[in-house]
């Protein structure tokens, strides 16, 4: 018998999810990063790049081991790295996003380890920002980023919502597990051809995302 299923809550990474940071804004932030610890550490640009490196790897974001190790102010660090002058020449955004964001029902959420006055202007440039009920930055989950699960916690209980209706889009699979972990649907954009069994759909395209919506949404239906 079919039953009703709950319009979906969708969680939209940024960087990498909703535009491509890779060809121009990821650099730049990597250049800041190593210059704002060469400064602020009195390290070489050798050490600098590798301490970004190692704590980017064991904790999903430079900042949080920097301010677990080293006691870095997490506001001072975000402005000095988030500086764009000509932000929007770098964005790379898929034509017919604002199109596709504006089809899927559900509210839809912002969710980003990046800072609030960045996620807002790559959100205004991309002219995006409508679509989206709220914007889940780093500081509004007390500097805990993906894929710590208290970042997650802190948005489902500030949003008053239930894991299992929310669908999280990401390109980070450690954040998808933490996602999936939580009872989440998880949604990995990437062109690899694997899939692994934390993440229920893998699109190479954000532009699939609703005929991929449709096909689980009837697979719920019939159950």
């Amino acid at each position: 018998m079919a039953r009703q299923i709950p319009a979906p809550v969708w969680l939209f990474d940024l960087d990498n999810t909703l535009h491509d940071a890779t060809p121009h804004i990821f650099p730049q932030i990597n250049r800041s990063m190593v210059s704002y610890i060469c400064d602020h550490l009195g390290v070489d640009e050798l050490a600098a790049t590798e301490l970004r490196q190692r704590y980017w790897h064991r904790y999903g974001a430079t900042l949080l081991g920097l301010m677990r190790h080293h006691g870095t102010d997490p506001r001072h660090f975000l402005w000095c790295t988030h500086q764009f002058p000509d932000l929007g020449q770098m964005l790379v955004v898929e034509r017919g996003l604002r199109s596709m964001l504006r089809r899927l029902p559900g509210r839809k959420i912002v969710f980003s380890n990046a800072p609030l006055r960045y996620s807002e202007r790559v959100l205004d440039l991309a002219r995006i920002r409508s679509c989206f009920d709220t914007v889940y930055s780093v500081e509004r989950i007390a500097f805990q980023p993906k894929p710590a699960v208290g970042g997650f916690r802190r948005l489902l209980r500030g949003e008053r919502l239930r894991a299992m209706n929310c669908i999280m889009v990401e390109d980070s699979l450690a954040n998808l597990r933490t996602a999936k972990r939580l009872g989440m649907k998880t949604v990995w954009l990437s062109s690899s051809t694997r899939q692994p069994s934390y993440v229920d759909v893998r699109l190479a395209s954000l532009l699939d995302l609703p005929r991929q919506w449709r096909r689980l949404r009837g697979r719920a239906e019939r159950v």
